[in-house]
């Protein structure tokens, strides 16, 4: 994708004129480093009587202003769209035994990646924990690749080694999806200190999900982090239940991003459910990391269409809050910006979601074609030291 990504004309666009029935802005509540924290918006697309959308049955629309140019919508959606049949083809391998292990899908969290790759520049650094599906594709790795170390193949992006839960693709700026909870927090600190102690005016991005925000290590990054005002973008998808447990029973404080002002850090809460508001948030942010200022925290309030891994029921919720939330769904809320505003037509859109259902189905083909690893690549990527003298009896 990323040979088709277009910028949006500007990282601060101005404001477009509510609809009528839009929701209100969300109030300002408060200042942190000069930085408005305001309360979080609800994510239900603006100009939605939820009441109504939710009798019909069909998707709520998005606000009609487009903020962005008609390259930038086409591309998310074309990026979101990729994302989202690919992860429901790998849900159906999963079912038939052709990907084993574990398998976390990011269906519904799309616009938290979408969003964010519009706004950063080619070579900032990414990095996240294990639903690293979603990340990779959108900076442009190959479906191919994906599907391969889905499938444990030698052609996979880390050469069948990781699976799913440990996605790396260093060309395109990709620095991984990382199992241990919360231990990508301070590795991408490091990674935003590297970029720092280099001058390549880069910086990195680094992703968590509200269960990470409990684990120490969080604190003594963010507190290094902002005592050598480190350029990195810390981000909670706060899709409500970590593993399982909503957040309300697990930590005293549910808005997630007012972590930050402990340490003064710049903090937000952001609507997940829109690319747009992911958009801005991370061009903000991206504009203090870049000027010397630091980090900043961003709480993308998202959801979650499947259960926490393949092997999850998710029977801690109810159908109507999924069905609640599939009404805000960030892809429709482009399809509809995009056909409101003449940008393209339903057949080009079709045309779009037949040449990604091809992609992905050509990803499947290259993946069950593609070799195992062989024995001696057990040996091989441990240690920079090419022929480190391994003892095999």
């Amino acid at each position: 994708m990323a040979d088709t990504k277009v910028k949006a004309a500007s990282k601060k666009p101005a404001a477009s004129k509510a609809a009528t029935g839009a929701a209100p802005k969300a109030a300002v509540t408060g200042k942190t480093n000069g930085v408005a924290t305001v309360a979080q918006p609800d994510p239900v697309m603006p100009g939605t009587d939820r009441a109504t959308a939710k009798a019909s049955g069909k998707p709520a629309p998005a606000q009609p202003a487009a903020s962005f140019p008609k390259e930038t919508y086409l591309t998310w959606y074309e990026q979101m769209q990729l994302m989202r049949k690919f992860e429901d083809k790998a849900g159906q391998l999963y079912g038939q035994q052709k990907i084993k292990g574990f398998c976390h899908l990011y269906i519904g969290q799309e616009a938290c990646v979408a969003g964010a790759v519009s706004a950063l520049e080619k070579g900032d650094k990414y990095i996240t924990a294990y639903r690293d599906h979603a990340h990779p594709l959108a900076l442009g790795t190959s479906p191919n690749a994906v599907m391969a170390e889905l499938f444990a193949k030698a052609t996979g992006c880390s050469k069948g080694k990781g699976g799913s839960m440990h996605m790396f693709d260093k060309e395109v700026g990709f620095m991984g999806g990382h199992g241990i909870v919360g231990g990508q927090v301070p590795m991408g600190a490091g990674i935003a200190f590297a970029e720092k102690y280099n001058k390549t005016g880069k910086l990195c991005i680094c992703y968590m999900g509200d269960g990470a925000v409990r684990q120490g290590a969080l604190h003594e990054a963010f507190n290094m982090a902002m005592l050598w005002k480190l350029p990195v973008i810390f981000v909670i998808e706060n899709n409500g239940y970590a593993m399982g447990t909503s957040v309300q029973r697990t930590s005293n404080v549910t808005d997630l991003y007012k972590l930050g002002l402990s340490y003064d850090m710049p903090s937000e809460p952001v609507n997940g459910m829109r690319v747009e508001d992911v958009h801005q948030a991370v061009a903000r942010a991206a504009e203090r990391a870049r000027a010397g200022e630091g980090p900043t925290l961003l709480e993308f309030k998202t959801y979650r269409y499947k259960g926490h891994s393949m092997s999850d029921p998710a029977k801690y919720r109810t159908k109507e809050e999924l069905e609640d939330y599939r009404l805000r769904d960030a892809i429709e809320g482009v399809r509809h910006t995009i056909l409101t505003n003449n940008f393209a037509s339903e057949a080009d859109l079709e045309a779009i979601d037949e040449r990604i259902k091809a992609k992905v189905q050509e990803s499947v083909d290259f993946a069950e074609s593609s070799p195992y690893p062989t024995p001696d690549e057990l040996f091989k990527d441990v240690y920079v030291q090419a022929d480190y003298p391994y003892i095999h009896d």
